[in-house]
């Protein structure tokens, strides 16, 4: 099983709100499967896992201006791609202050059109209450640690 290094967004407003995608796996191996996530993606040849951080959440979200720190939190976990590859992801989180709610899609990969279904700004109590897959697992603790919530 290879490594996959990525970078994962914590993407965070004012109000402390945290921004998760939807994802709706229509096709391939991961046909039916549907979960809310944070954005991020894998880092390419020759960057960091900052540089990749920055690269997704514009690609991602359109969002130029914003603070980012990190990473708080580094994880590896096994991972099955949609190609039905099995990997080891070797996941960075960032920390990213915005002022923004509004996300672009113009960035975004065909792959990324396709599964990437819906986004959402969530509350701490929202994702405390929700029953819906979310992933990473643990991230409400992930984020109380790195004080998102003001906690």
């Amino acid at each position: 099983m290879r490594n996959r290094p990525s970078s994962r967004l914590l993407i965070v407003t004012p109000k402390r709100q945290i921004l998760l995608f939807r994802f709706a796996h229509r096709t391939g191996v991961l046909a039916g499967k549907i979960y809310w996530a944070t954005p991020g993606g894998g880092v390419e040849q020759g960057e960091t896992f900052m540089d990749a951080a920055i690269r997704e959440l514009r690609e991602e979200t359109g969002i130029h201006e914003a603070h980012i720190s990190g990473p708080v939190d580094r994880r590896e976990v096994p991972l099955q791609l949609p190609d039905g590859e099995r990997v080891l992801a070797v996941e960075q989180y960032f920390v990213v202050n915005t002022d923004t709610e509004s996300i672009s899609r113009d960035g975004w990969t065909a792959d990324e059109i396709e599964v990437m279904a819906d986004h959402r700004w969530w509350s701490r109590e929202e994702l405390s209450a929700t029953t819906e897959t979310i992933y990473p697992e643990g991230l409400i603790a992930m984020l109380d640690e790195a004080g998102v919530f003001g906690v």
